[in-house]
């Protein structure tokens, strides 16, 4: 007959035995990562301590029928939520299981926190938008020269829901493709160079001279092409943006990348702006998260540019670091392999 431990041991999830007297009988090595080794033997009161588990387990004792709860619990490495279920034994006392929930209700936050963030980013502009159609056909309707400067806020502004619509569907395929290696090669110097005359029209008009090397050699890497563009289409944008005067963008072969442990590409992109405070840059890649709202939404950010290159570059298994000192610009580096690379080396 198998012995009632092991088979406790052996389910994946937090089990604690309770005996008709209360006291806890068996703990899996789960339940005991929660609650301590030193519970076997112990009154459940003493042994669980929260109140709402206690009331489940009371609820299953008392009136012999399954009882679940829902609480927060602080394991060993972190804060999470468990679903109890208390499930009365013939013989008397209850089993108890615990089923980690903390993800689910992680993803349900986030979910809101994005259509509360897309509604925000999309109802400024629109309340824009309608103002301004009220106007034209009240107060404004005979006045051409304030009908044609209030038909240009308006574009600007249907340009900006325009991005933020691109930027989202964007965003949803990188995140829906991030577990998909990409099967092509690309060759990263003709990229960065393809980046760089697209965006140097936009540059020049902000008065900001673009710097390339090591473009000279072809560099392959596994990659989806129209993505890797969009990275460095995206970095070099937001370097102009924010930048001075100058933007370098260097392209390097690297032998072995410590972290990659692979041979790998390295893309460096450098302003000489105002630079970022250090408190922000851990959150620069969270979608909508901006250093200056005002002052991103003036130059036509929509919040997603990071969080979609972040997706990217996930996808094709390389690493993104940002470096920033305020006053002195911020450096934007890229590592891509020029080959595989192990699964365990995105920590």
């Amino acid at each position: 007959m198998t012995d009632p431990s092991a088979l406790m041991a052996a389910v994946p999830m937090p089990l604690v035995l309770i005996g008709g007297d209360a006291r806890v009988v068996m703990a899996n090595p789960l339940a005991e990562e929660l609650f301590g080794s030193a519970a076997v033997g112990r009154h459940y009161i003493t042994a669980l301590r929260q109140p709402a588990l206690l009331d489940c387990i009371e609820t299953a004792l008392k009136q012999v029928k399954t009882a679940q709860a829902r609480f927060p619990l602080r394991g060993a490495l972190r804060e999470t939520i468990f679903l109890a279920n208390a499930a009365p034994l013939a013989g008397g006392g209850v089993l108890l299981s615990l089923d980690d929930v903390g993800h689910v209700h992680e993803a349900g936050q986030m979910r809101r926190d994005f259509v509360a963030n897309v509604s925000h980013e999309l109802r400024t502009p629109l309340t824009a938008l309608l103002g301004f159609i009220e106007t034209l056909r009240g107060p404004a309707r005979d006045d051409a020269a304030a009908r044609e400067r209030f038909l240009g806020i308006m574009a600007t502004e249907a340009g900006r829901m325009s991005r933020l619509i691109r930027d989202l569907l964007s965003l949803s395929r990188v995140e829906s493709e991030e577990r998909m290696r990409p099967q092509g090669r690309s060759d990263v110097a003709a990229l960065v160079t393809s980046a760089t005359m697209t965006l140097g029209p936009v540059a020049a008009e902000a008065g900001v001279t673009l710097h390339v090397s090591g473009a000279q050699d072809a560099l392959i890497v596994p990659g989806d092409a129209d993505q890797l563009l969009q990275i460095f289409a995206n970095l070099i944008e937001n370097a102009v943006k924010y930048g001075r005067t100058d933007v370098f963008i260097d392209i390097a072969r690297v032998e072995r990348d410590p972290v990659l442990r692979a041979p790998a590409v390295r893309i460096e992109v450098r302003d000489n702006g105002i630079g970022i405070d250090p408190l922000h840059v851990p959150r620069l890649t969270e979608r909508f998260y901006r250093v200056d709202s005002h002052r991103s939404r003036e130059m036509g950010g929509t919040g997603l540019g990071l969080a979609i290159v972040k997706h990217i570059i996930n996808r094709h298994r390389g690493r993104l670091r940002i470096e920033s000192t305020p006053g002195q610009g911020s450096r934007f580096i890229v590592v891509l392999p020029r080959g595989p690379v192990a699964d365990d080396s995105q920590g």
